[in-house]
């Protein structure tokens, strides 16, 4: 089968033109996500540069080859940043931002070098495409462990297609470099050209079935948050809290660790929302609830249960575990509430540890909270351990 390089990309770019046009009337613009924003813009820079390349052709050579180098960088490095978005954190973000620039000033500085412009031109795309499988090859930190899973097939066949054309990228600028005759030319017809130009044209249909794919799991990520957080906190929500509580007492059982659950409750809050309103009193939960994010310990679970009624899962912890807790977050909330608040904030607090005979998370705080009823009884601002956990 012959294959005409000329006419691959000019399908190249019609195809990628096409698909930036329908990413927008997919997902939205204005409302999208930094992701889809990210990946809208990668399309359309593919679809721009490759033009660009093609249009040499026609006029102005080495400022529209300038431009096409430029905008096909930039829309790797804004492939990267939608990974990134929806993938979770990952070094390089400077680089990839820098070296769009660089290369366009590059390919220009030295456009009298036929070896130098393409070759080094090459050797960064392939650069690039090797960071944006490395990205795909990590674990998705930002992914709920739910959607991990559906993610790997997506991100593997995209890693698949991505791992050669860069290798078919450099091989090509390695060409240019060190066996010009061999590639003398953008359409010259050499294997590895005609099948980089292929792969090209699969990997920008990949990449929208990644893209889209992706995109769907961040929507179904929000949605699963939504549903397993607190609304106003960002703490997980009662039924998140149970649920990952089965895991945290899995372990501590199989380790014969100590599992410790402390449960507060804020002291006057019905009084505080008629004194001052719901508005303040929203805002007391979410410094409350910003405080015990501050001060838990790494590895703990913290939750909203009901109303006032927040909750410490605490692995690990010895029994001077939850009075530790507990002053860390009196002294916390007595510099914080006062100065944003402009009144005192108090609570009451109780705490019970893993017995052998408990049947879930509910016998644990069933314990928990008639130790903090009790705090409540005794006059409130205290905190009181279920009967003979202190011994």
């Amino acid at each position: 089968m012959h294959f005409d390089i000329a006419t691959l990309f000019s399908l190249l770019v019609i195809q990628a033109l096409a698909l930036a046009l329908l990413l927008p009337v997919l997902m939205g613009w204005r409302q999208a996500s930094s992701g889809a924003r990210h990946a809208q813009l990668a399309m359309g820079l593919q679809g721009a540069g490759w033009l660009a390349l093609l249009a040499t052709a026609l006029a102005a050579e080495r400022l529209l080859g300038t431009l096409a180098m430029g905008l096909i960088s930039a829309s790797l490095s804004a492939l990267w940043l939608a990974m990134r978005d929806w993938l979770g954190p990952r070094r390089g973000r400077r680089l990839m931002l820098a070296l769009p620039p660089l290369v366009a000033l590059a390919y220009l500085a030295v456009y009298d070098s036929y070896a130098l412009r393409v070759g080094g031109s090459n050797a960064v795309f392939g650069l690039q495409l090797l960071m944006i499988c490395w990205m795909l090859s990590r674990p998705a930190k930002a992914l709920l462990p739910e959607l991990i899973r559906s993610s790997r097939r997506w991100r593997g066949l995209l890693l698949a297609c991505l791992a050669l054309l860069a290798l078919l990228t450099l091989w090509r600028g390695a060409l240019a470099a060190f066996d010009t005759s061999a590639y003398p030319s953008f359409y010259t017809p050499h294997p590895v050209n005609v099948l980089a130009a292929v792969l090209c044209n699969v990997a920008v249909t990949l990449s929208l079935a990644a893209i889209l794919v992706a995109w769907r799991g961040e929507t179904e990520g929000d949605f699963l948050r939504l549903t397993q957080s607190d609304a106003l906190t960002g703490l997980p929500n009662r039924r998140a809290f149970t649920a990952r509580a089965v895991d945290m007492i899995s372990m501590a059982r199989r380790y014969q660790e100590p599992l410790l659950l402390m449960s507060l409750d804020l002291d006057g809050f019905k009084a505080l929302n008629e004194q001052h309103g719901h508005e303040v009193g929203d805002r007391a939960l979410q410094l409350f609830a910003r405080c015990l994010r501050e001060q838990m310990r790494l590895g703990d679970l913290l939750g909203r249960l009901d109303g006032e009624e927040f909750a410490v899962l605490m692995a690990r912890s010895d029994k001077q575990g939850p009075a530790a807790m507990d002053k860390r977050m009196r002294d916390a909330l007595a510099v914080a509430a006062p100065r944003e608040l402009g009144f005192p904030l108090g609570f009451s607090a109780g705490w019970a540890q893993l017995r052998h005979g408990d049947r879930n998370i509910e016998d644990l705080l069933r314990r928990a909270d008639a130790a903090l009823y009790e705090a409540k009884r005794e006059g409130r601002g205290r905190l009181v351990a279920e009967p003979g956990a202190e011994q």
